[in-house]
């Protein structure tokens, strides 16, 4: 097989969820041995679905996937699926093989190392912090040493060094490989092409270059579109003029008036839809709870994560109404840990004031019932029921007419975080707690989402591993686990 050969070919691909769900439109494109190459698209656009229809776990309604015989193709999804939390380190290995494989442990050694993971192959998935699970997830790939490597959203819940570990890794590797994620400067490391997913047309175009370029790319595109639609404007308008003003003349300028018409019919034909960006959440607020005074939130000690151990460390935080809290350590130290006992009640060293209601992000979204429809999870959400402000609450997170009554396990990781953030909304919270929430999220939705974070004026704490965007938020505490 020579690098020059495609190993994966789409022809004439269509395919859809139901009839009103279309996904892929006659979309073509192929991928040549070597090629590191990005996916993007707004969420819902299908990224997931695309991988899908690689591994042959979905089928096209019509049209061709040509993979090459023999080649292997290995996925590390966005989230390990709930039913292999319970499973142990050494049990979610051997799921990547339909034979058994009898070293399987120097195996897991070896690809441990390669995501720089240390775990006793006895430890249960779950127990793993979501930085750890990403982690493995990379591993659980990469242990098929296949020929075509797919990872979804592989930086989410990644700390700074575990996402530089995973660039470093994906610039040396030299097998082919392909990469959803909507972190820019991690795709410009090391992508050669991308694939992107319009979710107007349903179509799939291929560029060459990284990230940046394609932006550029689109950017005169429609820059060249919407001067040549306004050159042809000017024309049509000039002709109907003249073709007006013929026509009133009477005679064989009637003939020439109608001449300018045909002409401006087919001018009108020759302009070119210009193309549509993604679309962005509008701007929006959280409010607060009403009526908040005094301490709304104390903490006075933690446990952090050390090997097998937990140790106990002192804290002197409190928090007020517009006070903003950033929690910060490395993967698997115990920040998740420490903001679900929070959020539960279940540490006797956090003390939240009477009557504050608490709004909780998780980065898995289990605070989200997979099995309600996004309209009937809002309306839990608000505290009397306002169909108006539902509704255009949801519209503003994208969560249109055609979304409302899907189930939220049916959606996108994306769309199920904008869903979690319609909730806040509407659920006015006073203590307002963020486990990972740039995680799965558009990057064109993040400066909106920082903004409103910046201006929430009750108390909250957040955990984030990127910079960018904790910068654009006002902090005026932080909690550095690591220390």
């Amino acid at each position: 097989m020579t690098r020059e050969e495609s190993i994966i070919r789409f022809e004439k691909v269509s395919f859809e969820y139901g009839h009103n769900k279309p996904i892929f439109d006659e979309v073509d494109f192929s991928i040549r041995r070597g090629m590191k190459m990005a996916v993007m698209g707004q969420n819902g656009a299908g990224k997931s679905t695309l991988f899908s229809l690689i591994v042959g776990v979905l089928k096209p309604e019509s049209g061709e996937v040509h993979t090459m015989y023999g080649v292997t193709i290995a996925t590390a999804p966005q989230v390990i699926p709930r039913d292999d939390l319970g499973l142990t380190v050494r049990e979610f290995f051997k799921k990547c093989f339909e034979k058994p494989i009898y070293d399987i442990d120097p195996r897991i050694d070896a690809v441990l190392e390669t995501v720089n993971l240390k775990a006793d192959h006895d430890r249960v998935v779950k127990s793993f912090s979501g930085g750890q699970q990403a982690r493995l997830l990379l591993a659980s790939a990469l242990i098929q040493n296949p020929d075509l490597l797919l990872l979804d959203e592989p930086t989410n819940n990644l700390d700074t060094a575990g996402i530089e570990h995973l660039t470093k890794f994906l610039i040396d590797y030299s097998k082919t490989c392909v990469v959803i994620s909507h972190d820019a400067r991690f795709l410009n490391a090391f992508t050669t092409g991308v694939l992107y997913l319009d979710v107007f047309t349903h179509k799939i175009e291929q560029y060459p270059g990284n990230y940046n370029d394609v932006l550029r790319d689109i950017s005169v595109r429609i820059d060249k579109e919407n001067r040549k639609n306004a050159q042809l404007e000017k024309k049509i308008q000039d002709n109907k003029d003249k073709a007006n003003f013929f026509a009133q003349k009477g005679g064989k300028m009637r003939l020439v008036a109608k001449k300018m018409r045909t002409e401006v019919e087919e001018m009108e034909e020759a302009k070119v839809d210009v193309r549509k960006e993604d679309r962005t959440i509008r701007p929006f607020t959280i409010p607060a709870q009403e009526q908040l005074s005094g301490v709304i939130f104390s903490l006075s000690s933690y446990k952090v994560q050390n090997g097998k151990k937990f140790v106990k460390k002192m804290a002197n935080v409190s928090l007020r109404k517009n006070q903003h809290l950033l929690l910060r350590g490395p993967n698997g130290i115990g920040k998740s840990t420490l903001l679900e006992a929070i959020a539960s009640g279940e540490t006797e060293s956090a003390t939240i004031a009477g009557g504050v209601k608490v709004g909780y992000y998780r980065q898995d979204f289990s605070t989200l019932d997979f099995d309600q429809t996004v309209y009937t999870a809002l309306s839990h959400a608000m505290s009397k029921p306002d169909e108006e402000r539902l509704r255009a609450v949801a519209a503003g997170f994208l969560l249109t007419a055609d979304i409302i009554h899907f189930k939220i396990g049916n959606l996108s990781e994306g769309q199920k975080g904008l869903v979690a953030f319609a909730a806040l909304v509407l659920e006015k919270p006073g203590l307002l707690i963020l486990d990972e929430p740039t995680n799965h999220i558009n990057f064109r939705h993040l400066p909106i989402i920082a903004k409103a974070l910046d201006a929430y004026t009750g108390a909250m704490i957040l955990v984030s591993h990127v910079p960018e965007f904790v910068e654009q938020i006002r902090i005026d505490d932080i909690l550095d686990m690591g220390k």
